[in-house]
């Protein structure tokens, strides 16, 4: 077993064709960050058999873009992240607004994959309001 296979490996989300007609995977630090993006995007309750998991961010859904919702928006991807992926460490989470759309929070998540020492970084946009 080469140094990085216990990072995983497995179907790439969303499911994809590879180019042999297959299922396209995913491997090591890349299904690092495709499980932080995943984390993220499911809200809590969403998943029936584990409804602890997920991100509370989701509930902030038309809560106004100021700095108290930017606040508790970094709170709950930090709380989600340290909970739900245990491969890697959160080094820095910061939530930014869009001053050209006002409805949009770009949510830049810093972190070290533990076992390889990679430092990586994730951008997600969250919208506060849908078709704004």
């Amino acid at each position: 077993m080469g140094s990085r296979e216990h990072l995983g490996s497995g179907w790439k989300f969303p499911l994809q064709v590879d180019r042999r007609g297959g299922i396209a995977t995913e491997r090591q630090e890349a299904k690092v960050e495709e499980s932080i993006f995943i984390i993220l995007s499911t809200a809590k309750g969403e998943r029936m058999m584990n409804p602890e998991f997920g991100c509370g961010i989701h509930d902030l859904l038309f809560a106004p873009n100021n700095a108290q919702t930017r606040s508790i928006v970094t709170d709950e991807v930090r709380r989600a992240l340290v909970s739900f992926e245990p491969r890697a460490d959160i080094l820095s989470v910061r939530v930014e607004s869009v001053p050209e759309e006002s409805n949009v929070l770009l949510i830049r998540v810093d972190y070290r994959v533990r076992s390889t020492n990679t430092v990586k970084n994730l951008v997600h946009p969250f919208y506060l309001t849908e078709g704004t």
